[in-house]
């Protein structure tokens, strides 16, 4: 399994940092990595909302189904799937000091014989996470 986490403190109020990133399809403004996210779904953003995120990684692209797993006030987890990799993402949010803190923790298990791949992809990963601790805060502010 390949695991990163980072803390981001942000000076947007939490209710909002929640509302913006429960819609995952707001990904590709954040994450580097994603090249687009689209709803497969209508309605209310709640538990089971559905989306197709296309990524590309080391130059290759993938193709994950995602759902919103949980939503609750402090917290947010998607689950992506194919049949390489399960992805979780999740995002906690509380409120600190006139602030907002957003601890980003993602998993990936890999499938089958790319399992043995998982610590050569550890060093890539902590990169993109870089780049996402980097670019979130911009965009969030932006977003008001």
């Amino acid at each position: 399994m390949v695991t990163v986490e980072r803390s981001i403190t942000v000076t947007r109020p939490a209710d909002q940092v929640l509302r913006y990133l429960a819609d995952f399809g707001n990904t590709p403004h954040w994450d580097p990595g994603t090249e687009s996210c689209v709803r497969l779904d209508d309605g209310p953003l709640a538990e089971g909302a559905r989306w197709l995120n296309v990524s590309r990684f080391r130059g290759r692209r993938t193709r994950l189904a995602y759902r919103l797993a949980r939503y609750q006030p402090d917290r947010l987890v998607f689950v992506g799937e194919n049949r390489t990799v399960t992805a979780t993402d999740d995002i906690r949010i509380r409120a600190w000091n006139g602030r907002t803190v957003i601890v980003y923790r993602a998993q990936l298990r890999l499938h089958g014989l790319a399992r043995a791949a998982a610590p050569l992809l550890q060093p890539a990963f902590e990169r993109l996470a870089d780049q996402v601790a980097e670019r979130l805060p911009a965009v969030l502010e932006a977003s008001a």
